[in-house]
């Protein structure tokens, strides 16, 4: 309930979808018009007044937006560019210290929410960026302009993380661009809700497995090629994974994975100087929730945690920094960040 979308087919640095991302992003749709289809058809529990909201935390120096949040429901892969309510992203608080200065970085699901973000960040602490995404053409565009204002450089690369082929190839023109690769940000991901265990398809299941988890896989695998000692990994993974959800249960499963997977990689390539770390984000507003939920669901999105209401993507993407930058976390691998908004979440 956190991240962004996947992003088969070659790389490409411009704005065309590889045939396999637009083959990918077809059934991706059609699942979600199954899922809302049964919605509709079924009876929905009263909720409570919109006006019994609790009062909702601030953010850096200023109100974050909280419930209720527009009634919107984007068709999949969902685009940051319709959002009536745009996710904060920019992080005007935050002053780079050439923390990344010179590193090469790929970030898969790149093109908005927290890959935006994080995206911003790493330019402004004097990183290039590669951005892998799947057919959002017009928000990577966006990203770019918004990473080449920092002062970086930027990589777009549309394809679909489930081909290990196409990751690899992402990989390697991300190298071939910015003479290596330093970081790797694992952020893609694909999310549809299911009332019951009855309600999910092994199609979906399988969907959301294979992106969430083998992309996760291919991507780590390819950029282990050319990661040297001091590089790092850094996957998104979600407090479902740590408490699970019981309206994302294929979607909990991945992400309990990608913390397990995290965790025995980091012990695995501990020896080679590379650490391997995760964030677990809580609700975050950005495209993939308004793609998954319904309108009046979204309307109620991050109200029950402790803080009020849900993140902007703007504060996650320090908690990226944070573990990228060797002066910040050399001696930190093999961690899951929690980033919730709650008390007592932890891995």
């Amino acid at each position: 309930m956190h991240a962004k979308k996947n992003g088969s087919g070659s790389a490409a640095s411009g704005p065309h979808t590889a045939p396999g991302a637009q083959a990918t992003a077809e059934p991706q749709a059609r699942l979600q018009q199954g899922q809302d289809q049964h919605d509709a058809a079924t009876p929905k529990a009263p909720k409570g007044k919109e006006d019994d909201q609790k009062a909702a935390a601030p953010g850096p120096g200023r109100a974050e937006p909280a419930p209720p949040l527009p009634r919107q429901h984007l068709r999949k892969p969902g685009r940051e560019a319709d959002m009536e309510l745009p996710p904060r992203f920019e992080a005007q608080h935050y002053r780079g210290s050439g923390k990344l200065q010179g590193f090469s970085t790929l970030i898969t699901g790149g093109d908005s929410g927290i890959g935006r973000a994080v995206a911003v960040l790493f330019a402004r602490e004097g990183a290039n960026v590669a951005i892998v995404y799947l057919n959002e053409h017009e928000d990577a565009e966006a990203t770019r302009a918004q990473v080449e204002k920092e002062g970086g450089r930027c990589l777009l690369i549309p394809g679909d993380v489930k081909d290990a082929a196409f990751c690899k190839a992402a990989v390697e023109q991300t190298v071939k661009a910015f003479g290596g690769l330093q970081v790797l940000v694992n952020n893609a991901a694909f999310q549809e809700h299911a009332a019951s265990l009855e309600e999910l398809s092994e199609e979906r299941f399988d969907e959301t497995l294979r992106t969430n988890v083998y992309g996760y896989f291919h991507m780590a695998k390819a950029a282990l090629a050319h990661l040297e000692r001091g590089s790092c990994i850094i996957n998104t993974g979600s407090v479902t994974g740590l408490r699970g959800s019981k309206g994302l249960l294929d979607y909990s499963t991945t992400k309990g994975a990608i913390h397990a997977f995290t965790k025995a990689l980091a012990a695995n390539v501990a020896d080679r100087g590379i650490r391997v770390n995760a964030i677990a984000p809580g609700p975050v507003w950005t495209p993939l929730n308004p793609a998954d939920q319904s309108p009046d669901d979204i309307a109620q999105f991050g109200q029950d945690t402790d803080l009020g209401r849900p993140a902007q993507p703007e504060e996650l993407s320090p908690a990226y920094v944070f573990l990228a930058a060797p002066c910040c976390s050399s001696y930190i691998t093999g961690i899951v960040l929690p980033v919730t908004g709650n008390v007592g979440d932890g891995a």
